[in-house]
């Protein structure tokens, strides 16, 4: 199975299935001497596992990351050396996949995995699970904290919608991850958080799922990151994006927006900033990213992410010998993706404008080199 390596110079594969004996990721291209954030790993790993409270599934996993490589043992610090990074799965219940195996479920990888391969593992939806994303956030955190200590980027993503439940605005050049995570759905806003929670809570008491946005802005990304035509930041963002689980939507800056506007409207106009010397926009309608290269101010994006597919209601389907069947799931699964798809995206984010920030430095070290 090829698609699990992403990134050119700062590369991940992530490996291991959702019911497997654990989850993990490779990463290749990390700098030599960057000191471990073993503790900011672990925060954003628990922000993102399971078992968080009626928002999440119930299944239980500490998913406390071991490294196996690529750590000076004596300073903690990275050698530049391929990174490998792994969890166990302690609470898998594979019993609760034990008659999927003839079936395919509505929505899911089944059929398509079996078109493809031939085979696919039963438990858990096996690579097509969400808990597949354990790497990325694990090496995603390693990302921004490499990015932070070079450039101070900041990077914060936020709930902005759930259903038809949507937070008018933020304000994005101070929103912090402790406002967003201060209500569980992770929407920075108290009484819109209350609203997208009981949207939740409805779903999940029907035995069904609902869908929503996430937003993000990435603070201090310094302006001449990404590259003409194929290799744009916007580009790679929205493949970033539309590879994380049940993502069906992606935006950068107005998005879709701005098919409302006139270009009069939606054009950002430069200036010289006085105290910098900075060249700078009076609006950013564009999101941080023209041409496919950042030019120095917030990069705003959003995912939009469709209701979870596995529901607890009946429905119609068919076996794989293509005989019509009644299926109604059971197990633990998420009544929305939302919550936990916050810490994803980030580290998404950061796994993209990393690796351009690596891409950018090689470029200049090579014209120095001629």
């Amino acid at each position: 199975m090829s698609g699990n390596t992403f990134g050119h110079v700062f590369r991940v594969t992530t490996f291991g299935e959702s019911h497997g004996g654990g989850l993990g990721v490779v990463v290749d291209g990390c700098p030599a001497g960057h000191p471990f954030p073993h503790a900011r790993i672990a925060e954003q790993m628990a922000r993102r596992r399971p078992g968080q409270g009626k928002l999440t599934s119930a299944r239980q996993e500490a998913d406390a990351v071991q490294v196996y490589s690529g750590l000076d043992p004596e300073t903690g610090r990275t050698l530049g050396t391929p990174i490998m990074m792994m969890v166990g799965n302690s609470d898998a219940r594979s019993h609760h996949y034990d008659d999927l195996a003839a079936l395919y479920r509505p929505s899911h990888a089944d059929y398509t995995y079996d078109a493809r391969y031939g085979l696919r593992a039963v438990a858990g939806g096996g690579r097509a699970s969400a808990r597949e994303t354990v790497g990325r956030v694990a090496a995603g955190t390693l990302a921004e904290d490499l990015l932070q200590a070079l450039h101070g980027v900041e990077i914060v993503a936020w709930v902005a919608a759930v259903g038809n439940v949507e937070l008018p605005t933020v304000d994005e050049a101070t929103l912090t991850r402790a406002q967003v995570d201060a209500s569980a759905v992770r929407c920075p806003e108290g009484h819109v958080a209350e609203a997208m929670t009981a949207v939740i809570e409805a779903a999940r008491k029907q035995g069904d799922t609902v869908g929503g946005v996430i937003r993000c802005v990435v603070r201090g990304v310094p302006a001449g990151w990404g590259a003409p035509v194929f290799d744009k930041l916007t580009a790679d963002l929205a493949k970033a994006m539309m590879s994380l689980p049940a993502s069906r939507g992606f935006e950068v800056g107005d998005g879709f927006a701005a098919t409302k506007l006139r270009g009069s409207q939606h054009n950002d106009p430069f200036y010289k900033d006085a105290e910098s010397g900075q060249v700078r926009t009076t609006t950013n309608h564009s999101g941080g990213i023209q041409g496919g290269i950042s030019n120095g101010e917030a990069i705003r994006l959003a995912v939009a992410f469709k209701p979870v597919a596995t529901i607890f209601q009946p429905q119609q389907t068919v076996s794989r010998a293509g005989e019509a069947v009644t299926f109604q799931a059971r197990g633990r699964h998420d009544p929305c993706v939302l919550p936990r798809a916050v810490p994803m995206v980030e580290a998404m984010a950061a796994l993209v404008l990393c690796d351009h920030m690596l891409r950018a430095r090689l470029a200049t070290m090579d014209g120095l080199r001629r």
